[in-house]
């Protein structure tokens, strides 16, 4: 008797058990993502639109999540405050947007005079950048992942030539995070400007120069109709986005589904990087041949040198005022100095020492 009936208990265990996870498995689980960008916009918003693809197939359908663009939400800017009190579970933005409400997270998206995407990379995974990051946004139940670069971005377009140090004295420039701090200190006025307002914005002269990205997305934007000067990069040389997941949320998702959706802004974020470049190639390819009248420069030795020492006295005093900020900066610092070192054995090496027999 007791035996069948300890038999009996055992059976409908089981089916009670087999139930649950069957439950569990067909169980969909919706989150919504909120992205810094307009709907249908190139590269940035293809890298949420791979991710929110791969998180659904390889889930068999289990994980789906709803984007709202800026047009939608309304907060190009406000994607970090959204989503780190649940109004959205997801987010897309650059970190630098985020300077002025958490210092910190402005050294995550890139830093001038700092690491290729390639070197960048390996210190997100491999050198501790990653952890400094959780450390950053784990203080806000906030998780942030690198969510797609663009690689080297140009120096911005110009309506006039920049040929001196001098001619950046009351330059009204839409640039973003260190770099705008840079330009500040040496009497420039830098603004952050919407992406869908960047155009009539220096069409109408509210702003005297801007940078964007780089040829990937700037051709189809129309600078070089109003600002002939389109100068080199110095200030972001590897600008990687990112997806910010609200922390609690993610912890509501079974283990199998936070793994698979790690996975799909893994795979998203280096995809966007592969489809910056190859759009950049394509479309400077268009610019040089199409657009005859785009001058491209390079800022003086003397523009440049100066913006160095202005770069390298703030990062001092950021470091001076907060231990933190001072970790991380000499992570980025140290890990520099180790890759480059290998990036000009490796890439530029081969570059320099074939570029004769290959053109």
């Amino acid at each position: 008797m007791l035996r069948s009936l300890f038999k009996t208990t055992i059976l409908a265990t089981a089916v009670i058990v087999t139930s649950t996870s069957a439950f569990a498995a067909d169980k969909v689980y919706r989150l919504k993502l909120a992205e810094s960008w307009g709907p249908n916009f190139p590269v940035f918003g293809d890298a949420v639109k791979n991710m929110v693809k791969m998180a659904d197939e390889m889930s068999d359908g289990r994980l789906k999540i709803r984007v709202d663009s800026a047009n939608k939400h309304k907060a190009p800017f406000g994607v970090f405050d959204m989503v780190k009190i649940g109004q959205y579970d997801i987010g897309h933005s650059a970190s630098y947007y985020y300077n002025g409400k958490v210092p910190n997270t402005l050294y995550f998206t890139t830093m001038p005079f700092g690491m290729t995407a390639s070197e960048q990379y390996a210190w997100f995974q491999y050198g501790g950048g990653q952890e400094l990051m959780d450390e950053v946004y784990g203080k806000h139940n906030l998780v942030a992942f690198p969510g797609g670069n663009t690689g080297v971005q140009m120096g911005g377009w110009f309506r006039k030539e920049i040929n001196s140090v001098e001619d950046l004295q009351n330059l009204k420039m839409r640039i973003p995070g260190f770099a705008g701090e840079v330009l500040a200190k040496l009497g420039a006025t830098p603004v952050n400007i919407p992406p869908g307002e960047l155009y009539t914005s220096l069409e109408r002269n509210t702003i005297d120069a801007l940078e964007w990205v780089g040829p990937s997305l700037d051709l189809r934007m129309g600078f070089h109709k109003i600002a002939p000067y389109y100068y080199m990069g110095w200030h972001e040389p590897a600008t990687e986005l990112m997806f910010i997941v609200n922390k609690k949320k993610l912890a509501t998702l079974p283990a199998d589904l936070q793994a698979i959706l790690k996975v799909a802004m893994h795979k998203a974020s280096y995809d966007m990087y592969i489809q910056s470049y190859a759009s950049s190639a394509e479309n400077w390819d268009t610019m040089t041949s199409e657009f005859p009248d785009i001058q491209v420069k390079t800022f003086p030795p003397e523009v440049l040198s100066a913006i160095k020492k202005a770069n390298d006295e703030i990062l001092s005093e950021k470091a001076s005022k907060d231990p933190l900020a001072a970790k991380i900066i000499k992570s980025q610092q140290d890990y520099l100095k180790l890759v480059r070192v290998w990036t000009d054995i490796s890439e530029y090496g081969y570059i320099k020492s074939t570029k004769a027999l290959t053109e």
